[in-house]
């Protein structure tokens, strides 16, 4: 079971252990992948060092027709939520438990927005009058089970049917696993599920969406922005850009996308992940283009897959933006955990805008400080900030290696990031800490 820190910033374990959220998008792992592939994506991504995966019970697209390829069954009789099919459930919590048994989570999204708001190809099943109902019927089944559940599915509240459809199945899944596991609401691009629910006692953790095709989203400002709320919940970007993603993709008009606008890279995996964290989140969600659809198609005579994919899954959960996240995870892991806080007056100078954007976070008893730099950039660190000499260390962020500079102290003081690599996190440790 997890639980959210006493501050109300971080998630933690419920023995009071750091939980630093860093999540996959396998949105369609439960019904495109067979059992051994979904143990083959599984183990990857454990190896990688992800301990959450983000997952649809029941699918965008046609997913409530089209049967799971694991065991040929759809999730609910006659589409129809106050009929579920135990059948298809249990797929899902045996995913739930292998996943457990490799040090992941499900972050289990019951059933995306086109069934509940429309806009997709639905159809829309689930009302404010059978949430509660469905809601009960999973959190009872999966009573047993430790997950997230998140509720939206790339969608906004429009009205307050669609409110109320949210709260019911909140309610219900509350009522269903006695509590058991925390709720958030993954809303559409642009937006955080603080903008409807963020004074709802249901919602334990916010989670907002920059969307996959914008190159340049400031992510620091909607964390700022939830940041500052009260009462403090924890944050964290559950849709970034997504590695391998066509930028600018037009979703309507995927024709007139314009292949000069290139695909996402590591670079800004990266970008997003330290963006997102040095700003106060309590963890961050990588995606792959073609991970997070399972996509079996690739370029054949020139020819895309879905979004503009053009890897099979396979081959793209060997991106190296993936394997790249584990290095911040590790950073903040190995640190004073529960004091953090994002503190921009800590470093001054050329510091960039948007993506380009340096940022620091720091123990707030004054054991550490992070700064990203995502390009190669003299600043300035105050340095008062440390209770004696810091050690400064400039880590990689794509290997995790690690360069001692020495020992520093004193006030402002000028640092120059290293040329080899576009980015780099300087470390700066109290010495002994």
């Amino acid at each position: 079971m997890f639980r959210v820190s006493p501050n109300g910033r971080f998630l933690q374990t419920a023995d009071g252990q750091p939980f630093f959220w860093l999540a996959d998008t396998g949105w369609t792992v439960l019904q495109r992948l067979d059992c051994d592939e979904t143990l083959e994506y599984l183990d990857d991504r454990a190896a990688k060092g992800f301990n959450v995966v983000q997952t649809m019970g029941i699918m965008e697209f046609d997913g409530l027709r089209v049967p799971a390829r694991a065991n040929g069954e759809v999730p609910l009789h006659d589409l129809e939520p106050q009929t579920p099919n135990p059948a298809y459930w249990n797929h899902v919590k045996w995913v739930a438990r292998e996943a457990r048994n490799r040090g992941l989570f499900l972050a289990l999204l019951p059933i995306w927005g086109d069934k509940w708001a429309g806009g997709g190809a639905g159809p829309v099943v689930l009302t404010r009058h059978n949430a509660e109902k469905f809601g009960r019927w999973l959190g009872e089944f999966f009573a047993d089970t430790d997950l997230f559940w998140v509720l939206g599915g790339d969608r906004i509240i429009n009205n307050e049917n669609q409110y109320h459809t949210m709260e019911n199945m909140a309610a219900g899944l509350r009522a269903g696993d006695s509590g058991r596991n925390l709720i958030t609401f993954h809303p559409n691009g642009s937006a955080s599920s603080s903008y409807y629910f963020h004074h709802d006692e249901w919602l334990d953790f916010n989670m907002f969406q920059t969307a996959h095709t914008h190159p340049s989203r400031e992510t620091f400002t909607y964390i700022a922005r939830d940041y500052r709320k009260t009462p403090p919940k924890p944050v964290l970007d559950g849709e970034p850009r997504y590695e391998d993603h066509p930028i600018h993709w037009n979703y309507r008009e995927p024709e007139k996308w314009d292949e000069s606008n290139g695909y996402f890279t590591d670079l800004d995996a990266r970008k997003a992940f330290y963006m997102s964290v040095f700003s106060g989140a309590c963890g961050h969600t990588y995606g792959a283009n073609s991970v997070f659809q399972c996509d079996r198609n690739f370029y054949e005579n020139g020819e895309r897959g879905t979004f503009g994919s053009r890897l099979h899954w396979r081959q793209a959960l060997q991106l190296p933006g993936a394997a790249q996240m584990q290095w911040g995870k590790k950073m903040l892991e190995n640190r004073a955990y529960f004091s953090r806080v994002p503190d921009q007056s800590a470093v001054r100078g050329d510091l960039g805008e948007d993506s380009e954007k340096i940022l620091a976070t720091r123990d707030g008893n004054g054991s550490f400080a992070l700064v990203y730099v995502p390009s190669p950039r003299k600043f300035e660190v105050n340095l008062a900030v440390f209770n004696g000499a810091a050690r400064a260390s400039w880590i990689c962020p794509r290997t995790g290696n690690c360069e001692t500079l020495g020992a520093f102290s004193g006030g402002w003081t000028r640092f120059q990031s290293r040329q080899n690599g576009p980015d780099w996190v300087l470390a700066l440790d109290v010495t002994g800490a």
